[in-house]
């Protein structure tokens, strides 16, 4: 078979005792594209859930307005504690269309609590990474990263200090047992016209330099999510009208509708990174064999089949897509605890 679902071949636990909820760290670009938010509210929901623990959050847009965002999400889930770092690297430093809603105050409070208040007060996202590994059981972390590379290269480019005295691919290795990435396309992108097209993925080529290092010097099993895999997995916009109406301001609901308001059915790239390390043994998606992803000079990607390969792809059928969307909807307007 050239395809198997997720087993112990990707690294994650199964059965038995290995069912302890999944300790993961979320990297994101929150802030330019809605499904990180989505994205975002679906990890609290399976946390509530008892099936993982959101240890930190990182974030790779560099604009000020984007850490306070997350803080709001997290406090409105609960768990206003979970650290935040951010990275200062230029890229993406506008605004967006969303993250401005933890300004908005109704009588003199703000709509959605939050106590941090500019990225300027947030830690660094490498600190912040690093203290979260060091603190960490051996293999026991899982990285979902979807955004740019930058602050996962910059983590292996660490060097020992206070925190570790092991550098950033000794930290990695010793405490990281799977990355998950949404980064790259895997197959040809068909347009509503024009020939099917070879696509540089946006997470990709907004830093390939620190894709290209994620991709040749990551020690631990990667999955790669493709853009062909959130783009046959559009959002029911008929959720955001519906099914987050449980309070009068819901958050997530507000910056889809800020993003792209409905009738938008937005694809679902991050949280198909997020629902697969989470859930591996659900049917969701199908993996790939083992092999390498290479990023080439201009952001393209492609996947070689190779035994002694630490990367996987995931791969959808037409009998999986229903009942998939159907999880990230559900799990996405859960309600918080």
């Amino acid at each position: 078979m050239a395809f198997f679902l997720g087993t112990l071949e990707n690294g994650l636990p199964v059965s038995g005792a290995d069912l302890a909820p999944v300790k993961l760290i979320f990297d994101t670009d929150i802030g330019n594209d809605v499904d990180d938010v989505l994205a975002l509210g679906m990890i609290h929901a399976l946390q509530t859930r008892g099936e993982c623990e959101l240890l930190c959050v990182t974030i790779t847009k560099d604009n000020d307005q984007a850490a306070p965002f997350t803080d709001a999400v997290n406090t409105f889930y609960g768990r206003g504690n979970i650290p935040i770092g951010v990275c200062r690297s230029g890229v993406t430093p506008d605004a967006g269309r969303f993250i401005p809603l933890a300004s908005i105050k109704d009588d003199d409070q703000y709509r959605y609590p939050h106590d941090l208040v500019s990225g300027k007060d947030a830690s660094d996202a490498v600190t912040v990474l690093r203290q979260t590994l060091a603190a960490a059981s051996d293999n026991s972390i899982v990285i979902a990263q979807v955004g740019f590379s930058t602050n996962l290269a910059n983590l292996l480019r660490s060097e020992p200090d206070s925190i570790s005295d092991l550098g950033g691919i000794e930290l990695v290795k010793q405490k990281v047992k799977l990355l998950s990435m949404m980064a790259g396309a895997f197959q040809q992108i068909t347009r509503a016209s024009g020939p099917p097209y070879d696509h540089k993925e946006y997470n990709v080529i907004k830093d390939i330099a620190a894709a290209q290092r994620i991709a040749t010097q990551w020690p631990t099993p990667v999955l790669w999510s493709g853009f062909e895999i959130g783009l046959a997995l559009p959002y029911p916009h008929q959720s955001i009208e519906r099914d987050f109406r449980y309070v009068d301001h819901h958050l997530l609901s507000e910056a889809y509708i800020a993003y792209n308001p409905p009738p938008h059915d937005r694809p679902t790239w991050d949280l198909t990174s997020v629902l697969q390390v989470i859930r591996p043994t659900r049917g969701y998606f199908d993996l790939s064999l083992k092999g390498t992803v290479t990023v080439a000079d201009d952001g393209l990607t492609t996947f070689v089949q190779n035994g002694n390969g630490k990367h996987q792809i995931l791969k959808i059928s037409e009998e999986q897509k229903a009942r998939t969307t159907e999880a990230l909807m559900l799990l996405s307007s859960q309600p918080p605890k």
